[in-house]
Parts: C-alpha cells; sequence; structure tokens
C-alpha cells in the first residue's frame, strides 16, 4: 500500500504564502528561508514529497501548531523492514540537507527499528509496522482532535 497525498493545510496559511505575503522572497539565495525549498513548496510538502519517493507506507501527518511547541507537524510513516526504514531515513535526510534546511536531529538510525528524525517545524517517525501498532504514537496525537491528522 503507497502513500496517498492529502492538503495537510486545508484552509490555512502556509510558510510559503505568509513568507511571500512578507516579500521574504525577494532576498538572495544565501539568505532565502527554509521555506523556499523548491518550486513552491513548503518544508512539509518536501518531507512528504522525500517519503512518498522511497515508497513509505501509512503515511500519517498531524498538524500540531496551536497545541504543541516542539514543532509544527509531526509525521508518521511505516516501512517495511529494518533496512526500509534505514534507507527512508536516509533519503529523507539527504533531501533536508540538500534544500537546506539545516541539519536534523536523528535518533535510532543504527537499529532501524524506529528512526526519529527533528527538523526542529517538523519530527518524523519512520517505524517498523509492529513497532508503530505497538506505541500507536498518531493516536496519542490525535485523541479529542477531531481529526486534525491527515492520512496521505
Amino acid at each position: 500500500m503507497g502513500c496517498r497525498q492529502v492538503d495537510p493545510g486545508k484552509g490555512k496559511t502556509t510558510l510559503r504564502q505568509a513568507a511571500e505575503a512578507k516579500g521574504v522572497f525577494e532576498t538572495s539565495p544565501s539568505e532565502a528561508p527554509a521555506t523556499d525549498i523548491s518550486a513552491g513548496g513548503t518544508a512539509i510538502d518536501l518531507v512528504i514529497q522525500s517519503l512518498e519517493d522511497s515508497k513509505c507506507e501509512d503515511l500519517v501527518s498531524i498538524d500540531l501548531t496551536g497545541k504543541s511547541a516542539i514543532a509544527d507537524f509531526m509525521v508518521v510513516v511505516s516501512g517495511r523492514s529494518n533496512r526500509h526504514v534505514m534507507a527512508i531515513a536516509d533519503h529523507l535526510l539527504r533531501h533536508i540537507k540538500e534544500h537546506g534546511l539545516g541539519s536534523a536531529k536523528v535518533e535510532g538510525l543504527q537499529h532501524g527499528d524506529w528512526v526519529l528524525i527533528d527538523t526542529g517545524d517538523i519530527i518524523v517517525h519512520i517505524f517498523r509496522p509492529e513497532i508503530r501498532s505497538f506505541y500507536n504514537i498518531e493516536k496519542m496525537w490525535t485523541v479529542g482532535d477531531g481529526g486534525d491528522a491527515t492520512i496521505h
């Protein structure tokens, strides 16, 4: 089962829209904000695209804006095996670096059961399916929210 793309910011202003409104994109490339990632994308768009390119499974993004100071988004995906989990994480880390989002903090890459990547604004959890079902992180962050999680 592949990932399905759904608009995570339905009805909300994206980082790019806010930056364009402030005229941020009139800066030189070295001064460009992290939201100017590629042809019209935002940081969350880059993360989701990278995960989909890596053939992740069961991608869920959770909008944490206004709920937590730890991040704006949490993304939870599954890989089919330890090797696939590590490959998804490696691919995402390369894309984050290539697109100027800085260096992310990474935990769990050595084992490949559960890899956590923290970019600052986006936290990504990459699990093996049985580990994901055991911890059930998306339920913890969406209890009582009435649907802020977006299944991709």
